[in-house]
């Protein structure tokens, strides 16, 4: 476990569609890096859970709320100088885009995979309002990564969780590491040393 610089707040958002395991794997890393985890899922009204259990795939503006609230409570676990593990599905380009608009320095991790391998992994789920069969929807609304997003990193899910896992933990790892050195670098410049 490592206790990150808290000058510097980071948000890592794990994304990729419903049943990549962008849950599990940002409860780990905000586990391992002493971070606050927070599902996107959590902050769906009832309406929207009820939406979706009919099999019916969410709006552009259903999901504006939604986002909004999320960013509400990420603006304040940044006031409280919290870097946070969100798990969201991050299905278009301009709802990431949200996100980099906030004061965190900012990563996404893609979960990328076979729509059978991840149909299967919700099937043998209990008690989620996603049915596999909103799958479709997912595939067709999610935005690739652009070549202009580089602050995404593709992760291949088709292998074990555990070396999924090891290949984000150690991405993070990187990343806490270059901001920490940029900043002491900046610092150093400006003090003169």
């Amino acid at each position: 476990m490592v206790n990150i610089d808290r000058d510097t707040p980071r948000l890592f958002i794990v994304m990729g569609v419903s049943g990549s395991g962008k849950s599990s794997l940002a409860k780990e890393m905000a586990d391992e890096l002493s971070l606050t985890f927070l599902d996107a899922d959590d902050f769906h009204s009832e309406q929207a859970k009820k939406h979706m259990a009919n099999n019916k795939p969410l709006t552009d503006e259903m999901r504006a709320p939604w986002l909004a609230a999320i960013i509400a409570h990420l603006n304040s676990l940044y006031q409280q100088g919290k870097s946070v593990a969100l798990a969201y599905s991050g299905l278009k380009s301009a709802h990431r885009q949200l996100f980099r608009e906030l004061s965190f320095v900012c990563h996404f991790f893609y979960l990328d995979g076979d729509k059978a391998v991840i149909s299967k992994r919700i099937s043998q789920r209990e008690s989620h309002f996603f049915s596999a069969k909103l799958l479709d929807s997912q595939f067709a609304a999610m935005e690739p990564p652009l070549l202009s997003e580089q602050d995404v990193s593709t992760i291949n899910i088709e292998r074990p969780y555990l070396s999924v896992f090891d290949e984000i933990n150690k991405l993070a790892y990187s990343i806490i590491r270059e901001v920490i050195t940029t900043k002491v670098t900046t610092h150093n410049q400006l003090s003169g040393k």
